[in-house]
């Protein structure tokens, strides 16, 4: 694995310095911060390639920390380390942009696994094609546009959303579940339904061509197929 650059903020100084030691022993170069402001300021001066926050901090949370940076940079990955298990603080943790977040206590071999999963997920993502062609269709991503021909249709930002994990997962099986938390950001019965009428109207606008479909895989999730 490739040298990864980790900015650690986290208040209690013993349990950063043990982090630290152990993601520096495991190849990680990892800047410890004390609170949200030093790691604002020290993620203004360098490039990281994982964020790893607490997030009750002194002088800036974590919370607040992670929206400066995403303010400034959309991408940057963000993993939560916390002590709070309610429900409505980790969906605030996914609302922000976190692509993980880990409840204390954790063991780090946990920790580590995890940093490397969303630093690979993210490092695909960077690979990742900005338009894709799909039967008789053109699918532009960031701007949202569907193409057939000379007609265009702007997506809504869910649509373009889901439409993107379907073809990043072309020919594979998109899970349901994943799809929700990464979209909707819980999987509920109210947040399924949407899915599924988001599902129906993608269909549609694929109907002109029937080599492009969207298949229901039972009790699992959808596939994307350009036959």
């Amino acid at each position: 694995m490739s040298q990864i650059k980790v900015l650690l903020a986290e208040d209690d100084r013993n349990l950063g310095m043990i982090l630290k030691a152990f993601l520096d022993s495991k190849g990680l170069a990892t800047t410890l911060c004390m609170n949200g402001e030093e790691a604002l300021n020290a993620f203004k001066a360098s490039a990281f390639d994982i964020c790893l926050f607490d997030v009750m901090m002194p002088v800036m949370d974590g919370f607040t920390l992670a929206k400066q940076i995403k303010s400034t940079n959309p991408w940057a990955p963000i993993i939560f380390l916390t002590a709070k298990k309610e429900q409505d603080d980790i969906l605030e943790g996914f609302s922000i942009g976190a692509d993980d977040y880990i409840t204390k206590p954790f063991s780090m071999d946990e920790l580590l696994a995890r940093i490397q999963a969303v630093h690979h997920r993210c490092s695909r993502s960077k690979a990742k094609p900005s338009t894709y062609r799909l039967g008789n269709y053109s699918f532009d991503a960031p701007r949202h546009l569907l193409t057939n021909g000379d007609e265009t249709k702007k997506l809504t930002s869910k649509e373009s959303d889901l439409l993107l994990m379907l073809c990043e997962n072309l020919g594979n099986t998109l899970e349901r579940a994943v799809a929700l938390k990464q979209i909707w950001e819980e999987d509920s019965y109210l947040n399924a339904r949407s899915m599924d009428v988001y599902i129906t109207k993608l269909r549609k606008y694929f109907k002109d061509d029937p080599h492009v479909d969207i298949v229901n895989v039972h009790g699992v999730g959808f596939k994307l197929v350009v036959k």
